[in-house]
């Protein structure tokens, strides 16, 4: 299984993986250099925060072993694939109960800005090769993707 791994001690709050999963995940077709950032059609899926003592924290979904929001997850949106280890989320089998962001030990998941009914989740990229776009554009090497027994 692939599993998102992480060196807070490396980043630098630059948000080069945070503009990247913007650009990997919005509607319209574009490059880099004229995505919104501001437009919450494009939310990314991570996320960093200030340590305030000068460091950062990389929020990003673990894909964990035993997910806390897969278990919490009444309508089934939420399932763990059980060879490559990543969740996935079904948004036309959620219910907006939001169980899962209530539950998820790490704080990523959230519901959307704009509506407010389904949640933004971290998909690894599957549509893209499965490489995180997050990954790809850590210029610090802080965040990367590591083969971790089950």
């Amino acid at each position: 299984m692939k599993r998102i791994m992480i060196d807070y001690m490396k980043c630098d709050g630059c948000k080069n993986c945070t503009a990247a999963c913007m650009q990997a995940h919005r509607e319209e077709q574009g490059t880099i250099y004229d995505l919104d950032l501001t437009d919450p059609k494009n939310e990314s899926r991570n996320h960093i925060l200030s340590d305030g003592r000068g460091g950062y924290r990389p929020i990003f979904c673990r894909h964990c072993d035993l997910p806390e929001c897969v278990m919490s997850c009444m309508s089934g949106a939420l399932s763990k694939d059980s060879v490559t280890g990543v969740v996935s989320y079904d948004v036309n089998k959620c219910g907006s109960c939001f169980m899962c962001v209530m539950n998820c030990p790490y704080g990523v998941l959230k519901p959307d800005t704009l509506t407010r009914t389904k949640v933004i989740k971290c998909d690894f990229c599957m549509e893209k090769g499965g490489e995180p776009s997050c990954v790809k554009n850590c210029p610090k090497k802080a965040i990367w993707v590591e083969e971790v027994q089950a």
